[in-house]
């Protein structure tokens, strides 16, 4: 009987310790979170909670950059979550809008690339974050817009980390888009 308390006990102790971990690593988990050079630029969805703690403590992000526009946050607690923990931990955080909908969906402008280079050339805002709801289509569009404006990346190599931060392939418009920013 000791030995199966004992073995009941030990099975006990092990789930708890793997369910910490499980809960631990989900906690601290960024959506669709990827380096695009190191030091430099991140890309994300929308970072959450404990997110930014980790985000500033493990990676030093000094500057969050948020491109959805203003109709898409309204009403939703994130934002002023967001704009709140950059205030308290001196981060800054930057609002460069690429809307969705329209003529070019998705696509930033030639003002918002000039503005997020500027951005970029500037040293205190290194290393800087650029996230969307779901970091997807539109930040592909936008790191891929810098990676080709820095020079130091070749358009196949822009086009793999597009897909790969998008998640999927890119459509026929997107690989117009950037191969017209790498002329």
């Amino acid at each position: 009987m000791k030995d199966i308390k004992k073995n009941l006990a030990a099975l006990i102790t092990v789930v708890l310790i793997v369910l910490v971990v499980i809960a631990t690593l989900r906690h601290f988990r960024i959506d669709n979170f990827h380096t695009i050079k190191a030091n430099t630029l991140y890309s994300a969805g929308q970072p959450r909670g404990m997110d930014y703690t980790r985000l500033l403590y493990k990676y030093h992000i000094a500057a969050f950059v948020n491109i959805r526009s203003s109709d898409e946050h309204r009403d939703h607690n994130w934002h002023n979550e967001e704009i709140m923990w950059m205030r308290e931990n001196g981060a800054n955080y930057i609002e460069l809008p690429i809307g969705r909908y329209g003529s070019t969906p998705g696509f930033p402008d030639k003002t918002t690339i000039a503005k997020f280079i500027q951005i970029m050339s500037d040293s205190d805002n290194l290393p800087v974050l650029v996230h969307g709801s779901s970091g997807e289509k539109r930040v592909a569009m936008l790191v891929g817009a810098w990676m080709l404006s820095s020079g130091n990346y070749e358009i196949e190599n822009v086009l793999k980390k597009a897909k790969q931060i998008k998640g999927q392939s890119l459509s026929d418009d997107e690989i117009a888009f950037l191969n017209a920013l790498a002329k």
